[in-house]
């Protein structure tokens, strides 16, 4: 897949997210902007509460806030005709159009757009029944891996490509990332890029929740970076879920400008600018020690944005599990975390030995 190839130029993605607020003229609005500012591929999320959260969840600490997520969420379902005419729009602008799903639900609505390639986000990364589902599309992956280690990112890999003659390097592109809203741009470790990629075979890119336009994007891509995905906003004051850390218009083409700047010094001379501009402690730590491990502002956050199995009713001890008893979601703070998703098959039929709270983790002391 040509997006992938380091011969052609970085993929920049403009993350809009649900930044549309499911306002359909706000959609095409992002869109045109930006593609004017560089963005050869513009990216969704289809968003269904129940396939994320359990309304149990509570408060999520995002850029604008605490707020309550699941309940947010619910506000930004819209029907499957709103992403037809969205992606429609997008490809008529010459653009890439990307969407990530969440679950069963949205990744039937995206199989049927027929897409050209598939987003999953970090938390889902350990979705084993998603990925198993995307594994039949036979279109390229870009797989997000923040709050991750390298069993997790070998696991996902095997998921979606479980053959040994699956044509790995062309299909799936790995993006580092760094799950926490904003990301402090020094907890990038991106000397990781070269290493990932000799470790697993396949291409690297990175997915940039930094506030620095520049910075992390063109570093990257000296570090061999073949896509740049960054949050897009028409504003920062507006009220989409990630505007507050977005890039405006004018950054996001101060972005872009950067990446192909980069492209173009190739890696000593653009560490030696940012060094020469910025500070070389300051780019060093940007740059890291390439040791793969959990970021220092994420860490905390392992097994939580993360997806485990919780229980969808109060479920007493003695009980026979059923589907629909239970689903595959994120954590977050308030509830305790459960099995690991590739455990959902095994469930139906067990027995309960103790009560389980509506929302809580099942746990192997539960079955």
């Amino acid at each position: 897949m040509k997006e992938f190839d380091k011969k052609n130029d970085a993929l920049i993605i403009a993350e809009l997210g649900t930044s549309h607020n499911g306002d359909i003229q706000k959609a095409k609005e992002m869109i045109t902007a930006a593609g004017e500012a560089g963005a050869s591929c513009a990216k969704f999320q289809i968003v269904y509460a129940d396939e994320i959260l359990h309304p149990k969840t509570g408060e999520v600490l995002l850029p604008g806030g605490k707020i309550r997520l699941y309940d947010k969420f619910k506000t930004l379902e819209v029907p499957p005709d709103f992403y037809a005419e969205i992606k429609k729009y997008t490809e008529s602008r010459g653009m890439l159009f990307l969407c990530t799903p969440f679950g069963m639900k949205s990744a039937s609505i995206l199989k049927n757009l027929n897409p050209k390639m598939v987003k999953i986000a970090s938390p889902e990364l350990n979705f084993t029944s998603l990925l198993e589902e995307i594994s039949t599309w036979d279109v390229p992956v870009l797989l997000s891996s923040g709050v991750s280690r390298l069993g997790d990112i070998e696991n996902a890999l095997e998921t979606l490509l479980p053959t040994p003659h699956s044509p790995l390097p062309t299909q799936i592109c790995l993006l580092h990332c760094v799950t926490a809203y904003p990301a402090p741009e020094t907890d990038y470790n991106l000397r990781l890029l070269p290493n990932l990629s000799a470790i697993f075979g396949v291409p690297v890119g990175v997915s940039d929740h930094s506030i620095d336009p520049e910075l992390v994007p063109a570093l990257a891509v000296s570090m061999g970076a073949s896509v740049v995905e960054k949050h897009f906003c028409l504003s920062r004051n507006d009220p989409g879920l990630d505007d507050p850390i977005a890039l405006e218009p004018a950054d996001f083409s101060k972005m872009v400008k950067a990446v192909r700047c980069a492209e173009k010094r190739g890696c000593e001379e653009t560490i030696a600018h940012y060094k020469d501009e910025k500070g070389s402690e300051f780019v060093e730590q940007i740059l890291g020690s390439g040791i793969k491990k959990l970021a220092a502002c994420e860490r905390a956050n392992y097994r939580l944005t993360n997806r485990s199995i919780h229980a969808l009713r109060d479920i007493a001890a003695g009980e026979v599990l059923k589907k629909g008893d239970y689903a595959v979601l994120r954590t977050e703070k308030m509830l305790r975390p459960g099995l690991e998703p590739f455990w959902e098959k095994a469930l139906e039929g067990r027995i309960t030995r103790n009560d389980i709270p509506d929302g809580e983790g099942i746990r192997f002391e539960d079955v």
